[in-house]
């Protein structure tokens, strides 16, 4: 592979059909863009599917083997399309469906399709034969979810924007509510999972949060909600039934138990493990799997269990307990160069956890962190988005790039990031961003406490909401950072609310405790803009046309101040939506940023030629021969339900 090629890859497992599990839909890499591909683990081939100009993302598959996918326009609105397993025409999963953005699919046993739509206002469900006329089942005046569909098409599950007071919404196939589902307590909160793959019975998978714990629960229509405390842990947990007649109760021949078992997946302090629940039985059993981050998992027929596996070191792999043939993602193989530890810090709310990359050679003797000696490389803080996610040990092409440039990387979970319990979560004492950077600020003194940073070469990289952070630290802190890269984020508060999404609306009225109107302070406080006229350190700033959640008029109206002020900047703008699902994007950006914290990070006392360490130049994980471009989005509900994307 040549230094100008690259891949991109998705990080989930296959969809698998129901009916034969050999089987599968997946998305990977088509000449730089993701597409959608059948995989027919019986053979070991793949199939191509998909081939749209700005790539596809979203697919699946249902029980009679059609491969399903999102047609979406620039703007990211569009409409589901089918097309047999082997082949065919591609054909309309709906008629007479107006186009929208992409709110959820599930089809039934039978073949009935329901699918949920947004228009940046509203969400409307729409219902009807595969391939048939659709009839509008219910619309709500707000960004929500189709979460699921019953067996028998008689009950769908629609869920509210993840923080929201809309919990979970059961309806009739006519529209007619059965339950509204909400959690329990001043911070409880649902999440929708799914509905058991079973025609004997209807019932619906649940996570509840419950004070400072995640417990898992489900409902039935004749019973209502039945929580097992049994089955409680102190971080994020996601779910999903295993097939009828598989897990703990089959195999004990239980006909109770069959189909009510269930595979739980954890992330706690940013490594994941499995288990698998048996509800009738009220036994919990740890599913074997090796250290580090579990991307995705999935249990499937004759109790085999599919999962996506990988650490900082070691991109992602797939794996089956059973030794089912899976597609091999477009990633760099083996381990990739540097040393990686995790370190805490103290602070008044807790200690805060903190990921650690540095070049081979620059520290870590003995598998420890050194208190000291020699020069410490340039240091990067990559902050993460959400602010409801979480970084973990887990490969990632910027860290690789950074890394095998020569800069040391920190990912920090600063308070409210997920994995470290609700309360964790909910720890925003001194405002919204500003909590969060004081967290960032406590761990660049403590790094250079102990000797693995300079004062005088630390920089900052965030996307989206980590790029919201990245600004808010150099304009909040001037004097701590030499450097800053912001991706797609929010850099005006007020101006952002009023042009984003409603799901993201939503959110920051959770946040700040209601809309700017209704509390304008805590929004100037927070605000990037209110302080562009202070910020100090070289800034690169990166935006797209056609961002829906951190749109671009914020952006302008951010530059604009930074023009006002002085203060040197650059910017760089992508033709493209937030989640670019194009590679070539991301390997743009990826060289930019890179070159340019080369550039302000250096010591500028050194030659221009040897500034790029003993490789001589740049490396990116694109660049260098590796052919790797990474999405990070995933695909399938999380109990956080937000899953931000990074270029790489």
């Amino acid at each position: 592979m040549t230094g100008s090629r690259y891949q991109v890859y998705l990080a989930a497992l296959p969809e698998v059909c129901a009916a034969d599990p050999a089987l599968m839909a997946f998305t990977a890499d088509a000449d730089g863009r993701c597409e959608v591909f059948a995989w027919d683990a019986a053979t070991g081939r793949a199939r191509q599917v998909t081939d749209r100009p700005r790539g596809t993302l979203h697919g699946t598959i249902d029980r009679d083997a059609n491969v399903w996918w999102f047609d979406e326009d620039a703007h990211g609105e569009g409409s589901w399309r089918f097309q047999p397993f082997r082949g065919g025409p591609d054909l309309p999963g709906l008629t007479g469906v107006p186009r929208g953005t992409p709110r959820g699919l599930a089809v039934s046993d039978d073949g009935t399709v329901a699918i949920g739509l947004g228009d940046g206002r509203t969400t409307t469900v729409q219902l009807g034969r595969r391939g048939g006329s659709a009839r509008e089942v219910t619309r709500v005046d707000r960004h929500a979810t189709l979460s699921g569909i019953n067996a028998t098409a008689g009950l769908l599950a629609i869920s509210g924007p993840a923080g929201s007071a809309h919990a979970v919404t059961v309806l009739a196939a006519d529209g007619t509510p059965r339950a509204v589902l909400s959690g329990s307590g001043e911070h409880g909160r649902l999440w929708s999972l799914g509905f058991a793959p079973t025609p004997r019975r209807d019932e619906l998978l649940l996570v509840r949060e419950d004070d400072d714990r995640y417990l898992l629960a489900s409902w039935r229509p004749e019973t209502g909600i039945r929580t097992y405390p049994w089955c409680a842990f102190d971080s994020e947990i996601t779910a999903r039934w295993y097939p009828e007649g598989e897990g703990e109760g089959a195999a004990r021949d239980e006909c109770q138990g069959a189909g009510r078992t269930v595979l739980i997946r954890e992330d706690r302090h940013g490594r994941s493990t499995l288990h698998r629940a048996g509800l009738d039985t009220g036994t919990l059993t740890r599913v074997p799997t090796p250290p580090g981050s579990l991307l995705d998992a999935a249990p499937r027929a004759g109790g085999d269990v599919h999962f996506l596996w990988t650490d900082t070191a070691h991109p992602p792999r797939m794996h089956s307990t059973a030794g089912t043939a899976l597609p091999a993602l477009g990633t760099v193989p083996g381990r990739v160069p540097g040393d990686h530890r995790d370190l805490w810090t103290p602070t008044p709310d807790g200690p805060v956890h903190t990921w650690l990359s540095l070049p081979e050679g620059a520290g870590l003797p003995e598998g420890r962190v050194p208190e000291g000696g020699g020069t410490p490389p340039p240091l990067v803080f990559l902050v993460h988005g959400g602010p409801a996610d979480h970084d973990r040990d887990a490969y990632d092409g910027v860290v690789h790039s950074l890394v095998a440039s020569g800069f040391a990387v920190a990912r920090v979970n600063y308070r409210g990031s997920t994995g470290y319990g609700p309360r964790w979560r909910r720890a925003f004492g001194a405002g919204v961003g500003l909590t969060q950077v004081e967290d960032l600020v406590a761990v660049r003194a403590d790094l250079i406490a102990r000797g693995l940073a300079r004062p005088d070469a630390v920089g900052l990289w965030g996307t989206s909401w980590g790029g919201y952070l990245a600004l808010l630290a150099l304009g909040t802190h001037p004097g701590l950072w030499q450097a800053g890269v912001a991706v797609k984020p929010v850099a005006d508060g007020v101006a952002a609310y009023r042009t984003t999404t409603s799901a993201l609306r939503t959110l920051d009225e959770r946040l700040y405790g209601g809309t700017p109107d209704e509390v304008p302070e805590a929004y100037a406080r927070s605000s990037p803009i209110q302080y562009a006229s202070r910020v100090r350190a070289p800034l690169l700033v990166v935006a797209a046309t056609r961002d829906a959640k951190c749109p671009p008029g914020q952006v302008r109206g951010y530059l604009a101040a930074l023009r006002a002020a002085g203060a040197r900047h650059e910017s760089m703008w992508l033709d493209s939506g937030h989640d670019g699902y194009e590679g070539g994007d991301h390997v743009a950006v990826l060289r930019r940023a890179v070159v340019f914290l080369d550039r302000e990070l250096r010591d500028p006392k050194t030659p221009p030629a040897d500034r790029r360490g003993d490789s001589g130049r740049v490396r990116t994980a694109a660049a260098a021969g590796t052919g790797t471009a990474e999405h990070t989005e995933r695909r399938t509900a999380h109990a956080e339900g937000h899953h931000p994307q990074r270029p790489a």
